[in-house]
């Protein structure tokens, strides 16, 4: 009611009494006010009152009255200071001292605040902070404490910083470790190891708490943050508190270094404290007080971090009420703590926003105390003491690097005025509501403390706006006493403490009369005195000189005090010298592995030397371009900072494989980290025993390493593993696997594998993946990578840094010089270890600059060399080294026989060995004892002789282990062994004489030896080698030594004389059939067709006559079984009564059905395929023999999708009848009409779990159904129309959808149904869609004819495969996930590499759009349906990896004979130019460059240049040899179509559509002379055999005739009336003849420009013209297919050529002129007599038009090649015989299409059924023999052999032991040496 009254009475009615009642309750309101607002209006109304008052009061003279106003401004003044309102607080002082200047009370008052005086020798002075003195250990020292490895670490950690002032002993120590790596690492793994050794431990007592924690201070950050977390998770896992962990973890927070402890750490630690002091509430006080504490020093932390954003609900809101419900606690530890805590919590920001604490609070958001600690590092005290004076609340102070508030002075007069107890007084004093300025001011005194400023605390302390806050005391005393009881200061440091604790006490005009204080600084006291160093007594007599000086009153507490127990709270003292080192000695009691690693890392770093290395580049598979190349050791990091765990590193022999792995072990060791860093372990694989098994460990003990230490590795170390060599060491093991590496308790490592890729067959990723073929492998932990070849800035580097290293003979320009000149010599050094052979033998085989070009160098050529160079470097040293006698008698014995052809025979006799005894693996283990009676010794023995020859020869030794210094080397010794050059004798034969073959007894051997007839080599004085190694091993599956057999084949006529000597004697001798097979692998690998060969009876079980040519060739009879014939031509070839048993073509027969296929599915187990038909039925296929099964009816209409359950006896179906069935397989019965679709059904798709099926439809909708009960679940809506397709994921959890409409791909999540993502790059219409097995990428094909692939998270396109040529029907991955299939409209499968997006292969025979394809279970076979009613089965990646040469893919424009007669060059649609050899038809060279169609070549007229003319408007000059374009012909505005060379070869013309022809200087690459007349397109140009004119023709009617020196025309020929398409200058260039569409051709007077003749006799356009060699004779084709031979003397008609039934395309005459070959439209050549005018020879069976056709330039041979509309291009041979011309195939170009058209399968033994109808189907003729008869076949020979063996055993006296031709009868199909016994 008072307070009624007075508020409602007028303020001038007012007595003064009531106007001071009426501020002090504004005031006292003011100060209850959470918000700075209300406050101060509350403050304005309390300043009107006082106003009022003052006026009353001067009526007044009543002292207590003006007392009164005086103690109001004086509140005033300090509630405006709280506000941050600093100068209207300085006015009301003012007004203060004005009102009432004798109060004592308010002495000294300086802007707000009383200033105390403490006795100058207390902290007289700042001084160093402590530190702990250790003796510092020597280098390898073991340590004798943690205390001396924290000082070793912190001095490390700080050395910069701390160099001015260390002691000459620490700073030599520091010098001497900083250069020493090693110890510096043992050292920081020292403390490693002493961390996990704590986490390791179970108790984790106060001991190893108290020692981590010491530790801790001196850790780098990763190591400070994983302790921290051990803590954490400590505290977290503990039912009952963990006291001691829970006091660690605040001692790590408060000694944290800065930037250690990261804002999310904090708020997590402090949930954790929040959430256990919630569950601690009312337990022990002591746990609450400790977490209160703990909590204290997460929020310091944060506040000092900067953390901002704390969630209000969760965290910020609950522990405030929390720690504002312990001020209520009789404890007043606790209730401080609880302040402290609140304090510091007030000062973390939460994540409220202004609004919404404007809402909640009516006033504005306050900012935290926010870096505190670190803003008071380096600031005077004055300005720290002004900033909590002169910060405002809420904003930002005069202190600019101080964010805080400052508080209301908290009047600790009244409190002890009021004699209130302590308890009572802290609750009043203590804000629970709002920021106080203790709080700062505390956390500056720690900082003060912390670094020995004394001086400057104690002017904080007495100058503090809150020094007589109850709070602000507490902790002062607290810090005191915490000072005072840590043995690190000096006792004089302590002693001022405890006095500062004493003037506390006894000053209480300067420091109130708090009895709490006074009991508090009594507890402190206490504590000091009990046993302590140093401060006991005086502590002690403190309390006594207290006792003395008290009051009575005052005594009587002290007395009391000191005999009751004191509560158990242990003052905060920086951690004391530790007692116990227990997890040190504990660690440092384990084996000294780094000891033996820095051995191993010495030795390793060693053998690496002064190398030359090259970074090598890759690719990512090894069907990816070498243009996608990427530098290989970046991908390799990249690998060892993932968490992948194998790296499979491929490459060709010799492509730098085993240099790269050592560079990078190189580098991984030189990084090493002790202690802490992976372990790089380089293993050579063939050197390892059986390294399936404890492959790590077998490779330590052979680096010496002791069990402990091998186990100690494997239990706490990391491994990168680089296994080099796993071909070299025959491994088929998955070692990753087998090691049971990563697994628990094994070996942690990460792998680097490297392996010849041509060693690899379809499966080989099964080899390295982790998994097996039974679990498949997590995503994500493979990954490989093929060395790519050299780039030539590669080879530029790597010739530098060879003569740089190794100084030569040579000049690095010397080197490039021959790269330029030699022909093909930089495509074989773009392999690194042919390069380093090349540089170091190119000075012997060659002068740089004299006939290098002439110069041919092969693979086989460089080892040649390499192998005699070595040798003759091995004499030299041996001859300068000191041998012993008997050692120097046998090197000069060897050098009277020829050291070098010794160590031939040595090292040729040692490969041989190697293969036959150990079957290759290279690797020689030889122990003098164990091994001196087997044939090691021959080799190995301590003899002098093959001591010096193995010093010699290239091996290199590692202990008792022995090896070439490269695999290739021994390959190649062995190829050398098979044949050798030098062992093989010269004898001229005439070619008539080599026709005789040896060891024939029926017929001649009718091979020819191609070439020239000058002469060839005869063998007959030695016959064929008998003990070859070809004899007693088959190599089929040898790559690199079959290629050195194959350059042998091509360079030496004897080695291939003698294959073929091996081929012939299979026909009679059994014996040779495995030298046979061998013989003819190599044969076909070499580019040798037999096309019309009599190969009768030749026996070849196992050869691989892959791509091979035998069209025509006799075969009957042979010995076939398991010939592998992957794409070979055999067409017209007789293979009757060939044994043929378990050949293989590398496909399989196609299914024929009788209507569409629409869709087909292979069975989970691979056994059954389904097939979807355009009638509505669905056949089932058993894939074992694919015999028809069953059929499943119903569907009324096409069956648009099918797909197989998961377990496989289900099939779900999608009709074009509306409906999608669900069939069982095994009963042929439809289990479910699942109706709901209102159109048709387009595609289906099985959850992997098999629950639940999904159906696309034209309703614009996806369906999900039940299985179980047929129901639908869920229907998935959002596409715009038709939709075709759907796939699940492989974990089910999504569905991809593809539409026809809106073009795009969608995602849905299948428990929601929701849509994820929208795919939407498609320009046309989804038909495909599929998920990767992995989960992460789908792939959409589409009507756009491209396929996209996409990220299933993002759902971004990550690449685009382009190449069909029309839309794209379906889309597979292959299980593995590395292939893709698709099948599209242009009737063709491709398929690409899923990482590359690359093409690697298109698979060809449907005559209608592919609908359909799928991937087997297993991946190797790929079944696609088609239109055309069939459905073709093929088998992905089988038989051999090698390249094959393919023809063009589009048009024959021209082909070309070059003037030299070895090479044909063709051009085509596809933009390329081929250049293919004479001799064997491989394709050679690629020229690539053009944009556009290429429509004319010609060669130079010394034939090493080819010019090119494009309709990318260009002209290309080509170098033949190295295949690079030279010159490129800028000008042409429009296509070019013709380019001629002039006879000199220093210009080339060219002719355009731009109706202009060019002259182009060859020198300078500049156009001479634009000869510009011509109205229309140019169609030929030509220069005259002189080469002074030139003749040019368009289709403007005209011919004109051009100077070629000056440019001018000289004539244009008019008289056709119609385009001019061909002229031809006559051989002595008199004359010109031209062809026109007018039907005529002319003949013209070069010299007169006059008309001589015109012939006319075709009936349509004529398009060709050409003259015979002889001159004398033109003939013309024409459209109307006739062929025409003129007089150019008399202008008559000789002949008419009939028999082309349409245009002509092409004609030309042989080099003799007595021959002309003709090609046409109708797809035929044909060969026609001058002189009689007769056909002499018809080719029927093109597949297509011709084009272009070219006679050889040899007038000797005669050859012609014809280029076809197809992209083909042959060679023929024309061949008289008894005076009747024949036309042979002399090659073809290898196109990996088998061809068997018309072959003969009569009576073949054999053939599987499946194989049978494969022939059949592909054009064989014949019937194969049936399996009945050829079991009642075998019976009969089995009886006859047994029946003779019985008779010859008792006279032969034959022991049971058998030949190669013993295994004749017994025929099993495993090995050819064993064929089946069933099928023969």
């Amino acid at each position: 009611m008072v307070f009624n009254n007075i508020v409602s009475s007028p303020l001038g009615n007012l007595s003064l009494q009531h106007a001071l009642d009426l501020t002090n309750i504004y005031l006292e309101n003011a100060s209850k006010a959470q918000h700075s607002d209300i406050a101060l209006v509350l403050c304005h109304d309390a300043e009107v009152a006082l106003s009022q008052a003052k006026k009353s009061a001067k009526r007044i003279k009543d002292q207590a009255m003006l007392h009164g106003i005086a103690t109001a401004y004086i509140g005033l003044g300090r509630e405006l200071d709280n506000r941050g309102r600093t100068s209207e607080a300085q006015e009301s002082y003012k007004k203060a001292e004005k009102w009432g200047p004798t109060l004592p009370a308010e002495r000294k008052i300086k802007q707000g605040n009383f200033i105390a005086t403490i006795p100058q020798h207390i902290f007289a002075e700042n001084i160093p902070p402590p530190s702990i003195v250790t003796k510092l250990p020597d280098i390898d020292a073991r340590l004798t404490s943690t205390p001396q490895l924290a000082c070793c670490l912190s001095l490390l950690k700080a050395s910069h910083s701390l160099d001015d002032v260390l002691e000459p002993i620490a700073r030599t120590w520091i010098q001497a470790v900083e250069k020493d790596e090693d110890e510096k690492e043992r050292l920081k793994v020292l403390s490693l190891d002493v961390i996990r050794a704590y986490k390791r431990d179970e108790l984790k007592d106060a001991k190893v708490v108290a020692e981590v924690v010491y530790l801790a201070p001196v850790l780098e950050k990763d190591m400070f943050r994983d302790l921290l977390k051990e803590f954490y998770d400590g505290v977290d896992r503990s039912a009952l508190l963990d006291f001691y962990q829970l006091d660690g973890l605040a001692q790590l927070i408060q000694g944290a270094d800065t930037g250690y402890l990261d804002a999310d750490d904090l708020v997590k630690i402090l949930g954790l404290v929040s959430t256990r002091l919630r569950q601690t509430h009312q337990q022990s006080q002591k746990h609450m007080y400790q977490l209160t504490l703990t909590a204290s020093h997460v929020l310091d932390a944060m506040a000092d971090t900067k953390v901002d954003g704390l969630d209000r609900e969760k965290l910020h809101e609950p522990l405030s009420v929390y720690l504002d419900s312990l001020k209520e606690s009789p404890d007043p530890y606790l209730v401080y703590q609880a302040a402290y805590a609140y304090q510091a919590l007030q000062c973390v920001p939460d994540d409220e926003t202004l609004w919404q604490a404007t809402l909640r609070r009516t006033g504005k958001v306050i900012q935290g105390v926010s870096g505190l600690v670190s803003a008071v590092k380096g600031l005077d005290l004055n300005g720290f003491v002004d900033g909590l004076k002169d910060i405002q609340q809420g904003m930002a102070g005069a202190s600019e690097v101080i964010q805080t508030i400052k508080s209301a002075y908290d009047g600790a007069n009244s409190l002890v005025s009021g004699g209130q107890g302590f308890i009572e007084g802290l609750k009043e004093g203590l804000s629970f509501k709002r920021k106080c300025a203790w709080y700062p001011a505390l956390r500056g005194a720690d900082a003060l403390i912390r670094d020995g400023e004394f001086s400057s605390f104690k002017k904080l302390v007495c100058e503090a706006p809150c020094r007589m806050d109850p709070a602000f005391q507490w902790g002062v005393c607290q810090r005191l006493g915490e000072l005072a009881g840590n043995p690190m200061w000096d006792i004089l440091t302590r002693r001022s403490a405890v006095a500062f604790l004493g003037e506390i006490y006894c000053n209480d005009e300067e420091w109130g009369q708090d009895v709490g204080i006074k009991e508090w600084i009594l507890d402190i006291l206490k504590r000091l005195s009990s046993p302590s160093e140093g401060v006991v007594q005086f502590a002690e007599g403190l309390l006594q000189e207290l006792e003395s000086k008290a009051t009575p009153q005052q005594r009587i507490l002290i007395r009391t005090y000191r005999q009751k127990n004191t509560i158990s709270y242990p003052l905060r003292v920086v951690i004391p010298t530790l007692m116990s080192t227990t997890l040190l000695d504990r660690v440092q009691s384990k084996p000294d592995v780094e000891g033996s690693l820095r051995q191993l890392r010495k030795q390793r770093l060693k053998e690496r030397g002064n190398a030359v290395y090259i970074q090598p580049q890759a690719k990512v598979g090894l069907q990816a371009s070498d243009e996608q190349r990427f530098p290989l050791m970046k991908k390799v990091e990249d690998f060892l900072k993932s968490n992948q765990s194998v790296f499979l590193l491929l490459g060709d022999s010799g492509a730098g494989k085993s240099t790269f792995n050592r560079q990078l072990e190189y580098e991984l060791w030189n990084t090493y980290k002790k202690n802490t860093g992976r372990i790089p372990l380089f293993i050579n694989l063939p050197a390892i025993d059986k390294p399936e098994q404890d492959m790590i460990a077998k490779h330590l003990r052979r680096s010496e390493f002791t069990e402990p230490e091998i186990r100690e590795l494997k239990v706490h170390r990391k491994f990168i593993l680089i296994c080099d060599g796993y071909d070299e060491s025959q491994q088929t093991h998955n070692l990753y696997v087998s090691n049971r590496l990563n697994q628990p308790g094994e070996w942690s490592v990460q792998m680097v594998v490297s392996c010849r890729s041509e060693y690899l067959g379809t499966d080989y990723r099964d080899r390295f993946q982790p998994g097996d073929r039974n679990s498949r492998p997590e995503p994500g932990q493979f990954q490989e990578a093929v060395i790519t070849p050299f780039t030539p800035d590669q080879v530029q580097d790597y010739i530098n840094q060879y003569v740089s290293v190794h100084q030569p003979l040579w000049e690095a320009k010397d080197y490039e010089q021959a790269l330029d000149l030699i022909s093909g010599l930089r495509d074989l050094v773009r392999n690194p270890f042919l390069m380093s052979l090349s540089l170091e033998v190119l000075p012997r085989m060659v002068d740089p600059g004299e006939h290098l070009s002439a110069t041919r160098v092969t693979r086989v050529a460089l080892y040649d060399q390499f192998i005699e160079h070595w040798l003759e470097r091995g004499k030299k040293r041996l001859s300068e080294k000191e041998l012993s006698p008997q050692a120097k008698a046998a090197f000069e014995s060897l050098i009277d026989e020829g050291f070098t052809q010794n160590g031939i025979d040595f090292l040729k006799r040692l490969t041989v060995a190697i293969y036959k005894e150990q079957d290759g693996q290279p690797v020689v283990k030889y122990s003098r004892f164990k091994d001196e009676k087997s044939w090691k010794t021959e080799f190995f023995s301590r003899e002098d002789e093959k001591q010096l020859l193995r010093e010699a020869c290239p091996l290199t030794r590692s202990g008792n282990q022995h090896r070439f210094i490269h695999r290739s080397l021994l390959e190649y010794g062995l190829a050398l062994a098979i044949f050798d050059p030098n062992d093989w004798k010269e004898k001229p034969l005439s070619l008539e004489q080599s026709g005789r073959r040896r060891g024939s007894t029926s017929s001649v051997f009718s091979f020819r030896i191609r070439g020239t007839a000058k002469a060839v080599i005869s063998t007959s004085e030695q016959g064929i080698d008998l003990d070859s190694p070809l004899t007693w091993r088959y190599f089929i599956d040898e790559p690199s030594l079959l290629q050195f057999l194959t350059e042998r084949v091509q360079q030496e006529p004897v080695f291939k004389q003698q294959l073929l000597d091996y081929i012939e004697h299979s026909k009679t001798d059994k014996d040779w059939r495995t030298a046979a097979s061998n013989a003819i692998t190599i044969l076909v690998r070499a580019g040798v067709q037999f096309n019309h060969e009599d190969l009768r009876g030749i026996q070849i079980p196992g050869a691989d006559l892959s791509y091979g040519v035998f069209e025509s060739a006799q075969l009957q009879g042979a010995d076939l079984r398991q010939v592998t014939l992957r794409g070979t031509c055999l067409s017209r070839a007789d293979l009757s009564r060939a044994k043929m048993t378990a050949v293989q073509f590398g496909e399989l027969p196609f299914l024929n059905e009788d209507a569409e296929v629409y869709s087909c599915a292979y069975s989970p187990d691979g056994k059954s395929l389904a097939v979807g038909l355009s009638s509505g039925d669905i056949k089932v296929y058993s894939t074992s023999s694919w015999e028809h099964v069953r059929t499943l009816t119903g569907h009324k209409e096409k069956v648009w999708s099918i797909a197989y359950a998961p377990n496989g006896d289900q099939i779900i179906s999608g009709s074009n009848d509306s409906t999608a069935r669900l069939w069982d397989v095994g009963a042929g019965t439809c289990l479910y009409t699942l109706t709901g679709h209102d159109r048709e059904v387009n595609g289906v798709a099985f959850a992997p779990c098999g629950g639940s099926v999904a159906s696309a439809s034209d309703d614009s909708t996806v369906r999900v159904w039940d299985v179980g009960t047929g129901e639908c679940r869920h229907i998935l809506i959002g596409h715009r129309g038709i939709v075709i397709s759907v796939a699940y994921s492989p974990r089910g959890h999504l569905i991809a959808s593809g539409g026809w409409i809106d073009n795009t791909v969608r995602l849905w999540d299948v428990q929601t149904g929701e849509r994820l993502h929208i795919l939407s790059d498609h320009t046309d219409s989804i038909y495909g869609v599929t998920f990767s097995p992995r989960g992460d990428r789908v792939v959409s094909s589409s009507g756009d004819k491209t396929l996209r692939m996409w990220d299933v998270d993002n759902g971004t396109c990550s690449r685009v495969l382009t190449g069909h040529t029309n839309g794209v029907r379906n889309v597979a991955f292959s299980p593995q996930g590395d292939v893709i299939a698709s099948s599209s409209d242009d009737k063709t499968v491709r398929i690409w590499n899923a990482d590359t997006g690359v093409c690697h292969q298109i698979l060809l025979g449907h005559s209608g759009v592919v609908r359909c394809v799928a991937f087997s279970p297993e991946g190797g076979r790929i079944a696609c349906g088609s239109e055309d009613n069939t459905v073709r089965v093929w088998d992905v990646g089988f038989g051999a990896t090698r390249q094959i040469a393919s023809g063009h893919s589009g048009e024959i424009l021209s082909v070309k004979y070059s003037p030299r007669g070895d090479q044909v060059a063709s051009c085509s649609e596809d933009g390329s130019i081929r250049l293919w050899d004479v001799e064997t038809g491989n394709c050679h060279r690629i020229l690539a460059g053009h944009t556009d169609w290429v429509r004319d070549i010609a060669y130079s007229p010394r034939g090493d240049l080819v010019v090119s003319g494009s309709d990318d408007c260009t002209v290309k000059l080509w170098d033949v040899e190295t295949g690079t374009c030279c010159q490129t012909f800028n000008g042409h505005t429009n296509y070019v179509y013709v380019v001629a060379y002039s006879p000199q070869g220093n210009q080339v013309a060219s002719g355009s559509r731009d109706k202009s022809v060019r002259i182009w200087d060859i020198g300078t690459g500049e156009c001479r002379h634009t000869l510009r007349g011509h109205t229309d397109w140019v169609r030929s140009v030509m220069y005259s055999p002189k080469g002074n004119k030139i003749a040019s023709s368009s289709y403007d009617s005209t011919i004109r005739l051009w100077d070629v020196e000056s440019g001018v025309c000289l004539h244009t020929l008019r008289g056709h009336n119609r385009g001019v398409t061909s002229t031809v200058y006559s051989p002595r260039s008199d004359l010109l003849a031209s062809a026109s569409g007018d039907c005529t051709v002319r003949l013209w007077d070069v010299e007169a420009g006059e008309c001589r003749y015109i012939f006319i006799g075709h009936t349509k356009g004529v398009g060709i013209v050409v003259y015979s060699p002889q001159g004398g004779q033109v003939a013309s084709g024409g459209n109307d297919g006739q062929l025409k031979l003129w007089d150019d003397g008399t202008g008559e008609c000789i002949h008419t050529l009939a028999g082309h039934t349409e245009r002509v395309t092409s004609v030309v005459f042989s080099s003799s002129g007595d021959q002309i070959v003709s090609g046409s439209e109708d797809k035929t050549v044909r060969l026609w007599s001058v002189a009689s005018g007769q056909c002499q020879a018809v080719i029927q069976d093109l597949d297509s038009s011709i084009r272009s056709i070219a006679w050889s330039t040899s007038p000797d041979i005669s050859y012609f090649v014809t280029g076809c509309e197809d992209g083909s291009v042959r060679m023929w041979k024309v061949v008289e015989e008894s005076g009747v011309c024949h036309v042979h195939v002399h090659w073809r170009p290898v196109n990996g299409e088998l061809n068997v058209t018309e072959t003969s399968i009569q009576d073949v033994h054999g053939l599987s059924q499946l194989n049978k109808q494969l022939l059949k189907q592909r054009g064989a003729v014949g019937t194969p023999l049936h399996a009945d008869r050829l079991r009642d076949a075998s019976k009969q020979v089995l009886s006859m052999v047994s029946v003779i063996s019985t008779l010859k055993q008792p006279l032969t006296g034959e022991t049971g032991e058998s030949s190669p031709a013993s295994n004749l009868v017994n025929e099993e199909p495993g090995h050819p040496e064993q064929p089946a016994q069933s099928a023969e």
